[in-house]
């Protein structure tokens, strides 16, 4: 969980672009499926440092909102891996929550394609696991940590951050920002261990705030 390095970042924009980017792999890491290296760096509390150090960075006021305990709260053995099988695996119609943007309302194939014009557009292409389907959460994680990351290089060479800052605006706003609060109202409706529903929750708050901040950044460019 060692994220992106800030050491050495001089602009205060490319400072907040490297958190962001920080705070959105962190975030693919602590949603990964939970095996016995994740569970135990639940446990050891590994998880929970990572995450709130990244939030703290980025806005310590996310930081501050968080449930300790529950970040650190990995169950029994394997106890955790079969409640995100449950959640976001199985089920006889599909899982109750699942971790695909597309199926959370509309046409998942136009959902699907839009997404993959975006990493095609900056050069990306989808490996062949499962989970890399383009509207998983992880991926979509995943190009946010990219983007951002390559904000915040753009802002240190003194050039222009503006398309990397529009990408994250309009993927956030019309992809993971929009799909995720449905997620949580899902969670809620299914008793999910304390991590998981914690975890999903502070990934609300962040999209949602981030995206506020990218509006703002992108309104006159």
């Amino acid at each position: 969980m060692n994220g992106t390095v800030l050491a050495g970042l001089k602009d205060p924009s490319a400072l907040h672009a490297a958190a962001r980017s920080r705070a959105f792999q962190v975030f693919a890491e602590a949603l990964a499926y939970p095996e016995s290296e994740l569970e135990d760096a639940i446990r050891s509390g590994m998880v929970r440092e990572s995450l709130l150090e990244a939030l703290a960075e980025l806005d310590p006021k996310l930081a501050e909102s968080a449930d300790s305990e529950a970040l650190c709260t990995a169950m029994g053995e394997d106890d955790l891996a079969v409640e995100y099988t449950r959640l976001f695996d199985v089920g006889a119609s599909g899982p109750p929550c699942p971790l695909y943007g597309g199926l959370y309302g509309g046409a998942r194939m136009k959902v699907m394609e839009e997404a993959v014009r975006f990493y095609n557009h900056f050069g990306l292409q989808l490996g062949d696991e499962p989970r890399e389907l383009p509207d998983h959460l992880l991926v979509e994680l995943e190009f946010l940590h990219f983007l951002a990351f390559r904000e915040a290089d753009t802002l240190e060479g003194g050039e222009d951050p503006g398309p990397w800052r529009r990408a994250q605006r309009d993927f956030i706003t019309r992809h993971t920002g929009a799909w995720v609060p449905k997620l949580r109202v899902k969670l809620a409706d299914c008793d999910p261990p304390p991590y998981i529903a914690e975890v999903v929750r502070l990934l609300g708050l962040t999209l949602e705030a981030e995206a506020g901040v990218l509006v703002r950044e992108t309104l006159h460019t």
